[in-house]
């Protein structure tokens, strides 16, 4: 039988050890949106994707927390955010960018921010650079993208039915949590950990804390009817507009959904990027290859200092 417990809480204590950083929480158009802010000084604001959350950044986290000001948010619907129903959210890519304006907005950060952007993290950061592109002094790709798949580019079947046969997908996604179960083991290129496993499964504990995961790849813009194509379409043609912003590119090649070509098109809007790949890396780069990552960024953030 399938478990349809709504708002079931996540149980922390199988992998605090993991991710011994203190809860935060503001209030977005009255549900609590949590987030971890470790350390001070420049802030990092490290943006997840789907199906991951806060978690993932945790050895950044660690590594940066000594030396900057480290800030990583959980989607509405995902980590330890609140889990809404679809009456109460509507799990767009518009409301996401407007939730993360709201959220930076509310900490009256002074200095320029540097993002890190994962998987739909990018979509979502790179959106609100174009809004405030003052307020941006680098940026950290990782395996994601903020366009349109490439021409004749298509979305790996397994999206594609989750995404587009409805019938197939409750059942799957929202009762067998088989998404984020496939992600655990697809995702990252080498083999992850039961706690570590358990820990990025550990949101997805019923029915109603999996609608976010499901939502995101229903939302995923591929014609021009798709509701967040427009958007989508609007940061494609006009990312060149931070092309005078320092980018740093690190890139798992063995990534099932953004693999070389999307790396490509990067490359080809931001030719003065610095770019690294791993062959030792997938979609989970931050799973595979945490210490080259940070060993990446540091050097990055090190080479362009922020001008105020």
């Amino acid at each position: 039988m399938m478990n349809i417990e709504k708002n079931k809480p996540v149980n922390l204590a199988d992998f605090r050890h993991l991710y011994p950083f203190t809860s935060h929480y503001c209030k977005i158009n009255g549900l609590n949106y949590h987030y971890v802010d470790e350390g001070a000084g420049e802030p990092i604001i490290m943006i997840h994707g789907n199906p991951t959350w806060s978690f993932y950044y945790r050895e950044l986290i660690k590594g940066f927390c000594g030396e900057y000001r480290t800030i990583a948010p959980d989607h509405i619907g995902c980590g330890l955010s609140d889990k809404p129903s679809l009456k109460q959210y509507d799990f767009r890519l518009k409301t996401r960018i407007h939730d993360l304006e709201i959220f930076l907005e509310g900490l009256h950060l002074s200095q320029k921010l540097t993002l890190i952007l994962h998987d739909w993290g990018g979509m979502i950061g790179m959106a609100y650079g174009l809004r405030h592109p003052e307020r941006i002094g680098r940026i950290v790709i990782l395996n994601t993208a903020a366009f349109l798949p490439p021409a004749g580019k298509r979305i790996p079947f397994r999206l594609w039915l989750i995404r587009n046969i409805r019938s197939f997908a409750a059942p799957a996604v929202l009762g067998l949590n088989l998404f984020a179960l496939a992600a655990t083991y697809m995702a990252p290129y080498k083999k992850l950990s039961k706690p570590v496993k358990k820990a990025l499964l550990a949101p997805h504990n019923s029915w109603n804390n999996r609608i976010a995961t499901l939502k995101f790849v229903q939302d995923i813009p591929l014609c021009e009817t798709d509701e967040s194509f427009d958007l989508v379409k609007y940061t494609d043609v006009r990312l060149n507009r931070l092309s005078n912003i320092p980018m740093l590119i690190l890139w798992g090649i063995h990534d099932f959904v953004f693999d070389m070509d999307y790396l490509n098109q990067w490359q080809k809007r931001f030719p003065h990027a610095t770019v690294y790949t791993f062959p030792d890396a997938g979609h989970y780069i931050l799973e595979d290859v945490p210490d080259k990552v940070l060993d990446r960024i540091k050097n990055f953030l090190m080479k362009h200092p922020l001008d105020g």
